[in-house]
C-alpha cells in the first residue's frame, strides 16, 4: 500500500516537538505553588520551619522563560513523604503535602512556600534535605529536572549521593542562596538558567 507501512516493520522516527504548558493562566489556583498545605483552605502545617524559594527562569543571555511551569516535591520536616513507598509514612506529616506547581512571569520569577525538608536514607546513601524541581515549557523538548540543596547543612550535603556526582564546579549552583527574610520567614533563592554556558547552566538530571 502506497504511504503505509507493512505489517509490523518499525515505524521511521519522527520529529520532536516542544512541551507545553499550553494552559491559561486561568488554569492555575491561588496555593498551587504552597506544599504547606493540602488542599486551599485547609490549614498549613505546623512542624518545620516554613520558608520561601524564589528564583528567576532564564535562557541563553539572560533572556527571561515566561510561563515555564515548575513543579516541586519534597520530603516534609522529618525527611518522610505521604507515600505508600516509605516504610515511614504512617509517621509523615498529615498536613504537609510536599507536591507544588509555580509558574514563571513577565520577567521569569516563580516562588513556592514550603518548609524546610528533612534527610532520610535511601538505597543508596544519607539524602541531603533537598527539593526536586521539573521544569516544563514551550521550547524545551522535554521536561528538565534539577535538584536543590540548602546551604545550612553543609556536612549532608559533602556526602549526599546526588550532589557528590555533580562535577565540583557546578556544585554551587545547586545550592540555595539566603536571601533576607519576608512576612517574618526566611527567603531562598534559586536561580535556573536552561540554556547558557558551561559555566552558567544549572546542571540537570535523567529522570
Amino acid at each position: 500500500m502506497t504511504g503505509a507501512s507493512a505489517p509490523g516493520a518499525p515505524l521511521p522516527p519522527t520529529s520532536q516537538h516542544t512541551i507545553g504548558p499550553f494552559f491559561p493562566r486561568t488554569f492555575f489556583q491561588p496555593g498551587d505553588n504552597d506544599l504547606t498545605i493540602v488542599a486551599h483552605g485547609a490549614a498549613p502545617t505546623r512542624r518545620g520551619e516554613v520558608i520561601l524559594l524564589r528564583g528567576t527562569v532564564t535562557r541563553a543571555e539572560g533572556l527571561p522563560c515566561v510561563n515555564q511551569i515548575l513543579e516541586a516535591w519534597q520530603a516534609d520536616a522529618g525527611g518522610r513523604f505521604n507515600h505508600p513507598l516509605d516504610p515511614e509514612r504512617h509517621l509523615a506529616d498529615p498536613d504537609f503535602l510536599g507536591w507544588g506547581r509555580a509558574w514563571t512571569d513577565a520577567e521569569g520569577q516563580y516562588e513556592f512556600r514550603t518548609v524546610l525538608p528533612g534527610g532520610y536514607a535511601e538505597a543508596g546513601g544519607h539524602r541531603a534535605p533537598h527539593m526536586n524541581i521539573t521544569v516544563m515549557g514551550a521550547g524545551l523538548m522535554r521536561r528538565a529536572l534539577t535538584t536543590v540543596f540548602f546551604p545550612d547543612f553543609a556536612a549532608e550535603n559533602a556526602v549526599d549521593p546526588v550532589l557528590t556526582i555533580v562535577a565540583p564546579s557546578q556544585r554551587a549552583r545547586l545550592l540555595a542562596v539566603p536571601d533576607g527574610m519576608a512576612d517574618g520567614v526566611r527567603v531562598f533563592r534559586f536561580d535556573i538558567r536552561l540554556r547558557g554556558d558551561a559555566e552558567e547552566e544549572t546542571p540537570f538530571f535523567e529522570d
